[in-house]
């Protein structure tokens, strides 16, 4: 009865030697996925001057310069809301939201390949909502995809971010 075990433990450790021999083979394969060539600092300069040109509008409440930041199919994810998908349908949104009277984009991490980045951010801003005792300060991140059109510019494919507020008691019934 021990042999028998004997011969199962030694079958089971060659079958361990085997499996992480292969395991070994298959890791020093070459790879066959396409290398990525990271982005210029031209890409990155142009990313942060959209986020400049953002900053610029949402004060200005030129909603049509903010919604044209977005790709034709763009999308927005803002919190507790529904996304909001489609240029003209981001521009809408924008329109409906609270005057905003101070408004602060910071990069935080800009990565990519070739035509399509992520950005990785944080803001600040101040809202003047109508009815409201006065201003509302708040702060967050965000996420943003954004891809390169044929004359360089850097657009959004999809933007997201979170307050970093607490969230609002639930209404009492």
């Amino acid at each position: 009865m021990q042999q028998a075990r004997d011969e199962e433990g030694g079958e089971m450790r060659m079958l361990n030697v085997m499996a992480l021999a292969t395991c070994a083979w298959l890791v020093s394969l070459p790879s066959e996925a396409k290398t990525c060539k990271g982005l210029s600092q031209t890409d990155v300069r142009k990313i942060d001057e959209a986020e400049q040109t953002a900053m610029k509008a949402a004060l200005a409440h030129d909603f049509a310069t903010w919604a044209a930041l977005f790709l034709d199919d763009g999308a927005a994810y803002p919190p507790n809301e529904p996304a909001v998908k489609g240029r003209a349908a981001i521009r809408a949104w924008l329109e409906k939201f609270p005057p905003i009277t101070e408004f602060k984009l910071s990069n935080v991490k800009v990565e990519g390949c070739e035509d399509l980045a992520y950005v990785l951010g944080t803001y600040t801003m101040t809202i003047a909502p109508p009815g409201a005792p006065g201003p509302v300060k708040n702060s967050g991140k965000y996420v943003s995809v954004v891809r390169r059109q044929a004359d360089g510019r850097w657009l959004l494919a999809v933007d997201m971010f979170s307050s970093d507020l607490p969230a609002a008691p639930p209404p009492r019934k």
